[in-house]
């Protein structure tokens, strides 16, 4: 596909300290006539292999309660395009999906935003199965017409600057794209366990936040005959008042999901979304014993010195 003409889409990648996965990313999207790197001051060789790949990079500052990194770019970034695909640094747009968003580009009757189907690829092997696919993501879209929810959770610490769960709102129609986004980490499992404890003091609160039907700004509505992303909230509103939810969630994943069915890694893999759910259990507990002592008004940890991926 290198030989074909390039498409007007901007590409949008936040990162930091992503130079493991960084150049894979990259040249799956030189069919992109506009490439962003949106940074956080990466330490490791990022930005230098952004620029190595002709992508223009952008830092980007988060202070606590401010808009992340995504949202941030989508309103502040001087885009060529009226289109962005937006992409994690683990992600790898395949060749049929390319060839499909460029015979969607010869189309006259377009909608306004697509959704992607992300395929992950854990210790090697595709999570097909363990509730882990299909996973729906709006990524290619008008970008006046769509911004990240937000979930009253900017003020939780240590979660990182980057919309990690959270879910576009488009102003408009969307539409499904057949072909998967691939979604394969070439970092290691340390980093994994590292990354989830963050992501695990975000997820916190946001049970915290459906249990007690907290709406946030610009948010998905929860119902059960919405699309298949509201109906996800309205199940999880739910889920987030079960008891023993680590247990219910490793025989959801391994035994109803057919987990199981992915040998090794999928063990491994709803080990550890068990163990994220058992974090998550911990940290609402305490949350709770702090609102009783009146010591801390919110799921605030105490800083980390963990490189903030």
């Amino acid at each position: 596909m290198s030989n074909l003409t390039h498409l007007a889409i901007s590409v949008v990648i936040p990162v930091k300290n992503e130079a493991r996965n960084i150049s894979a990313c990259l040249a799956s999207v030189q069919w992109a006539n506009e490439v962003w790197v949106v940074d956080s001051h990466s330490t490791d060789e990022t930005v230098g292999l952004a620029q190595a790949h002709g992508a223009r990079v952008a830092q980007f500052d988060y202070y606590l309660g401010g808009p992340k990194k995504k949202n941030w770019a989508l309103e502040n970034l001087s885009f060529n395009n009226e289109w962005v695909l937006l992409l994690d640094a683990d992600e790898r747009v395949t060749p049929e999906l390319e060839k499909e968003i460029r015979e969607l580009w010869q189309q006259a009757d377009q909608a306004d935003g697509y959704y992607l189907n992300r395929k992950l690829i854990f210790l090697g092997r595709w999570i097909k199965h363990c509730g882990w696919y299909p996973s729906w993501n709006l990524r290619l879209f008008k970008h006046r017409l769509g911004r990240y929810e937000r979930l009253q959770t900017e003020k939780v610490e240590n979660t990182g600057d980057v919309e990690v769960h959270e879910h576009v709102v488009l102003t408009g129609r969307a539409a499904y794209l057949q072909n998967d986004l691939l979604h394969e980490d070439f970092k290691s499992i340390y980093h994994f366990i590292e990354r989830h404890n963050r992501y695990s003091t975000w997820d916190a609160q946001v049970y915290h936040n459906l249990a007690n039907e907290v709406e946030g700004n610009n948010a998905l509505r929860a119902s059960f005959w919405g699309t298949p992303l509201e109906r996800k909230r309205f199940l999880k509103r739910w889920w987030a008042r079960l008891p023993g939810r680590p247990l219910l969630r490793f025989l959801w994943m391994y035994v109803i999901q057919r987990g199981f069915l992915d040998g090794r890694p999928g063990l491994i893999f709803c080990t550890l979304m068990t163990m994220h759910e058992a974090v998550i259990s911990a940290k609402l507990y305490e949350h709770r014993l702090q609102q009783k002592q009146n010591s801390l008004p919110s799921l605030a940890l105490p800083t980390s010195d963990a490189p903030q991926e």
